[in-house]
């Protein structure tokens, strides 16, 4: 019991694209396990360019990009949204971070399948898409749009954002006439996404506030009511580090330590509430 409540601790330690590396890498364990056992469920999951069939399984538009059958593509994927992650969570809060991932997704899939219906002499025959490749397009091509001017060191020379960008959305459209023409299709979705999101972002638009909207009616169906006929009366412990507690359940563990330190810095050890001084000890375990 101790090392599950252990796990679950340093789970919700994790900033949410780690969280969802996890779930990523757990799923795919599962599939590699179970597949035997399985592998009739697996259709239920994946997306099919077959529209009708999409119709009756309409929940596949975002639970393909959950599954992963190649090492390599898991792989992949998840060193990417790790690195693309790190960057990304220092500038933006972690539910932008979760509406350009799924709405990536999405846009992914939809473009999937326009491109399959619209243009079946192009994309001949039927198939499926599954992995996080259009999910971590988003992002990676989000930051690329939202600061394209930033430059990032490659091996002993600089490269901007923006040609980084350019030079992915070309290999997807390259990818069109190879063996993958339905996942680059997806990539290019995502793309697609993660450019509208910055560059309408960057005009005080966040087209993903609907989106989060319903997310947080969803997730709260979810969530045990509390009720109570009595007030809380101690409202500094609602917030730790100086911000508040749900915001601070979000930040990475390292950007939590920076807060209390600063906290110490300004008022001193003994300012710290209990609750901030375990996180530190814990911390420094």
């Amino acid at each position: 019991m101790n090392f599950i409540k252990d796990l679950q601790y340093k789970y919700k330690n994790l900033n949410v694209l780690e969280q969802l590396i996890v779930i990523n890498v757990s799923v795919f364990i599962l599939v590699l396990i179970f597949k035997p056992f399985i592998g009739t469920v697996l259709p239920w999951l994946e997306l099919s360019s077959n529209i009708n069939k999409t119709l009756l399984k309409p929940w596949t538009i975002l639970s393909y990009a959950f599954l992963h059958y190649n090492p390599i593509h898991i792989i992949i994927n998840m060193l990417w949204l790790y690195f693309i992650g790190k960057s990304f969570l220092n500038l933006f809060n972690p539910k932008t971070a979760l509406n350009v991932y799924f709405l990536g997704a999405i846009s992914g899939g939809l473009v999937f399948l326009l491109g399959y219906n619209l243009v079946p002499s192009f994309f001949k025959g039927s198939a499926y898409v599954v992995g996080a490749s259009a999910a971590v397009s988003a992002l990676m091509i989000f930051m690329c749009a939202y600061m394209p001017n930033q430059e990032v060191p490659l091996f002993s020379f600089k490269l901007k954002l923006a040609h980084i960008g350019f030079a992915l959305v070309a290999f997807d459209i390259m990818g069109l006439f190879g063996d993958n023409s339905g996942g680059n299709l997806a990539h290019l979705g995502g793309n697609a996404l993660g450019y509208i999101y910055a560059t309408q972002l960057v005009k005080g638009n966040d087209i993903g506030k609907g989106f989060e909207k319903l997310m947080d009616t969803i997730s709260s169906w979810f969530k045990p009511s509390k009720k109570t006929p009595f007030k809380k009366v101690h409202k500094n412990k609602s917030k730790v580090a100086g911000v508040k507690k749900e915001e601070f359940d979000q930040f990475s563990k390292q950007k939590k330590i920076d807060l209390i330190l600063d906290k110490i810095s300004k008022n001193g050890y003994d300012s710290l509430t209990a609750e901030e001084k375990e996180f530190l000890f814990r911390a420094g375990k």
